[in-house]
């Protein structure tokens, strides 16, 4: 008699192997695109934070140096350059020098400080740099004074930036290039990292609503020309009495009687 040989069927089929292959690689695919999803968003979030500060930053440290040194009444000049560069990048010098005279009465460079831009070609962007100098050591932007060796060096403060321009507002005019011995009345600095893109006449700018724009006032106790002009101006007191409503909302008088209140007691009401 011949043995029978049993099989165990308990198990998968190729079908159901490559069934469930499939149906785990589509949950793979799925939780890596949450993934990287959410760190995408993470990334973009952390990016605009960080370039929102360092916006602040920057626009609140030249308005510190241009308070500090640009001195109405004081011995203090001003340059400010603007033209264009390499894939049309505007590059930004600003010069602010505070003199004093010697005994021989000749100016001597008591503090500088330059704020300026060059493009950075391997970042596709704009480096932003800053320099101090003069007989003062002492830095605001430093928590330690410098030393001898460290006068004139320009110390990149930002990279990646893609507008840095700083104009002058005179007489509601925008000046690019101010080279005059008077300080400017108005200084308007303009930042942005945000890209660029191609306007309608293919030059490649900034969007305006991504740039972040600071005024400074150069003179606060300046005379600003004004005039007051006269307007007319509504009378309250003739203003009719609100208790007194207009002839179309008369009311009747109060102390008048209804036809019912009038009626005698015998009288048959009337319809």
């Amino acid at each position: 008699m011949k043995n029978k040989v049993e099989y165990n069927k308990n198990g998968f089929t190729l079908a159901e192997a490559m069934a469930t292959l499939v149906i785990a690689a589509m949950i793979m695919i799925a939780v890596v695109g949450i993934y990287t999803g959410v760190r995408r968003a993470e990334a973009a979030i952390n990016s605009r934070i960080k370039s929102g500060y360092v916006v602040t930053e920057i626009l609140q440290r030249i308005a510190e140096d241009i308070d500090g040194l640009a001195l109405p009444g004081s011995d203090v000049t001003m340059t400010i350059k603007n033209k264009l560069d390499i894939d049309g990048y505007k590059i930004t010098q600003m010069v602010i020098e505070n003199k004093i005279y010697d005994k021989d009465n000749k100016p001597q460079t008591f503090e500088k400080i330059v704020w300026q831009s060059r493009v950075d070609t391997d970042a596709n962007g704009l480096i932003i740099f800053r320099a101090h100098s003069g007989y003062t050591l002492e830095d605001k932007m430093l928590e330690e004074p410098k030393e001898k060796y460290e006068r004139e060096l320009f110390i990149p403060v930002c990279r990646g930036a893609t507008l840095f321009s700083i104009e002058v507002i005179d007489n509601n005019n925008i000046v690019e290039n101010w080279e005059k011995p008077g300080l400017p009345p108005d200084v308007k600095i303009s930042i942005s990292f945000a890209e660029r893109g191609q306007d309608l006449l293919g030059d490649m700018n900034v969007p305006a609503e991504s740039i972040k724009t600071r005024m400074v006032v150069i003179n606060r106790f300046r005379q600003i020309p004004y005039e007051f002009k006269q307007k007319e101006i509504f009378d309250a007191n003739k203003i009719s009495d609100m208790n007194l409503p207009g002839e179309p909302n008369k009311l009747a008088d109060v102390n008048e009687k209804s036809a019912l209140q009038r009626k005698e007691p015998n009288e048959p009401l009337r319809r």
